[in-house]
């Protein structure tokens, strides 16, 4: 598949998503590309007329939105988010259980998806896997302080490789939070539910991008049109 045909699907996808919302949500604004578009379509609906307040997963999707002319708001006014919107790295069939954080914002998007009375995944076609980690790596969140021992632990929980993130100028890369990143390869994983409670327990991880039994429905644009998958 081409780039330009994969920005085409997703774009479908996103632009279908954003015309779910309706006036009085409170919508959570996923971050990443395909995000982008659910954004931008956001805004022109906006233009349009529909009211809405939105909440961002990260500052870049919060530039984007007030680029859009999204109304902004916080969890200091709305403890409850009425639909979130947001892409995938992996979304394993049936399940629909996720990857997410390879934009670095997993810590907020797992806030606002649990804050959502509804979880709405949008992706291409490349996405789905029969089980998690068959490509993505599992992005863990960390505090900078001992990295370097948080690290030896994931690779004790079966990761073949933990990387630190790092920028296009070769720096480690840093969270809106303010956190590091690793990025740990554990290939196919059998047990998510089981990798995810040893992750948990691990003293200096802020969160890990598994996201298990959160999406409420996926959309998967395909060339035939977009699927919409429930668990």
């Amino acid at each position: 598949m081409s780039s330009t045909d994969m920005n085409a699907h997703k774009r479908t996808a996103a632009r279908e998503a954003a015309d779910m919302v309706k006036s009085g949500m409170v919508v959570g604004l996923g971050t990443g590309s395909t995000a982008a578009y659910m954004i931008e379509r956001l805004g022109e609906r906006v233009a349009e007329g529909l009211e809405i307040f939105g909440i961002p997963t990260s500052d870049d999707s919060e530039d984007k939105a007030l680029k859009a002319g999204i109304p902004l708001t916080d969890f200091s006014a709305h403890r409850r988010i009425d639909i979130a919107i947001d892409g995938a790295d992996e979304v394993q069939r049936g399940s629909l259980n996720l990857i997410k954080g390879l934009g670095g914002a997993l810590l907020r998007e797992k806030i606002v998806a649990q804050a959502a009375k509804r979880f709405v995944v949008i992706v291409d076609g490349t996405k789905p896997v029969d089980l998690l980690g068959e490509r993505a790596p599992v992005p863990v969140e960390v505090i900078s302080f001992g990295w370097e021992c948080t690290a030896e632990l994931l690779a004790a929980c079966g990761a073949r490789g933990v990387k630190p993130r790092t920028d296009r100028a070769g720096s480690l890369f840093v969270t809106d939070t303010g956190n590091m990143i690793l990025d740990c390869h554990f290939g196919p994983i059998e047990n998510p539910e089981k990798l995810a409670d040893k992750i948990d327990r691990i003293v200096g991880v802020v969160e890990h991008g598994m996201f298990l039994n959160m999406a409420s429905e996926v959309l998967v644009a395909t060339p035939d049109g977009v699927e919409h998958w429930e668990p």
